[in-house]
């Protein structure tokens, strides 16, 4: 029972990131979206990995690897973002053209 639960949350929370990942027009909200995406795909890591393998760690491993991974892309992305805020003076996602200048 508590399986499937999980699991809901899981797809609600993912439909909820790329909704707003799509839908977003500022940088700092497609990252934050960006984050419930790969928080989701944790949670079912971590759900997966206690159904079918509750004496190993492989799944509760692999999560906190890839926490790291998204501690890291927020840090590079938020770095990036001061980069795009100080020279453009905008954090909307539509009025930032790289390919032109």
């Amino acid at each position: 029972m508590m399986f499937e639960h999980l699991l809901f949350f899981s797809v609600y929370l993912f439909s909820i990131g790329i909704y707003r990942l799509i839908t977003s027009q500022n940088i700092v909200r497609a990252l934050i979206c960006l984050e419930l995406i790969l928080n989701s795909i944790n949670l079912n890591l971590v759900t997966f990995s206690n159904l079918f393998d509750s004496c190993q760690l492989k799944g509760d491993i692999f999560a906190i690897f890839v926490i790291a991974l998204v501690a890291a892309e927020a840090a590079i992305g938020l770095s990036i973002l001061s980069s795009i805020h100080r020279n453009r003076k905008s954090t909307r996602i539509n009025q930032s053209n790289f390919l032109n200048n």
